[in-house]
């Protein structure tokens, strides 16, 4: 052999040795790269402010009455059963001594049906577009000398239905009385015509001629 090409192969030889040894001291990472997920952040909660000034809300409308005042018996049952008829926000008083304590729980019109069949209207002879103001009965106290002159009899009183409309006479208030627990309607169960009746205002006065 050569003995030129021992230098050579020495100095290669002392460098592949070189390279291996820097390989082991380096470690070698196999691992997949770890990704890293920064948390969401939270939404901000309203906190009440203790210094804000309550909201108000606004009440339900009232339902305005169809008729106040004192009215006079127009015909036979009207007389019977309460005499002169006094109207309040909250009862009917009788001049014979019934009272009839009410609320006010709905405004209809005369074509609306207070049962199958029979319209407010067609009962009380008023056109289909007037307002009726509808009356739950809570408590009554029938006539002291007729007790059974009571607006439905012996069987209490569920509801009255009122009118009031002009005529050429004045003022004229009509009154029905319905028995039943049931909100008077189409489809109501159990609601029935007990009377019907109307009372008198004061005339008009005419214009001096």
């Amino acid at each position: 052999m050569n003995r030129r090409l021992f230098p050579a192969l020495s100095t290669l030889a002392l460098a592949v040795v070189a390279l291996a040894a820097c390989d082991q001291s380096a470690p070698v990472n196999t691992a997949a790269p770890q990704e890293t997920t920064a948390a969401l952040p939270q939404a901000p909660q309203a906190v009440p402010d203790p210094n804000a000034e309550p909201v108000s809300r606004a009440a339900p409308p009232m339902l305005p009455p169809v008729a106040l005042g004192t009215f006079e018996p127009g015909n036979p049952v009207a007389q019977a059963t309460t005499g002169k008829l006094t109207i309040d926000d909250l009862e009917l008083k009788g001049e014979n001594g019934s009272l009839y304590k009410t609320e006010r729980v709905a405004l209809v019109r005369g074509g609306d049906q207070y049962t199958a069949g029979e319209t407010y209207g067609a009962i009380m002879q008023v056109e289909a577009s007037q307002p009726i103001e509808l009356r739950r009965v809570i408590e009554q106290v029938p006539p002291k000398e007729t007790p059974g002159n009571a607006f439905c009899g012996t069987t209490p009183t569920g509801f009255i239905a009122l009118a009031k409309v002009t005529e050429s006479t004045g003022e004229v208030v009509k009154l029905i009385a319905l028995q039943g627990s049931n909100v008077p309607a189409a489809t109501a169960e159990g609601v029935g015509l007990c009377a019907s009746m109307f009372y008198m205002g004061k005339a008009s006065e005419k214009p001096a001629a």
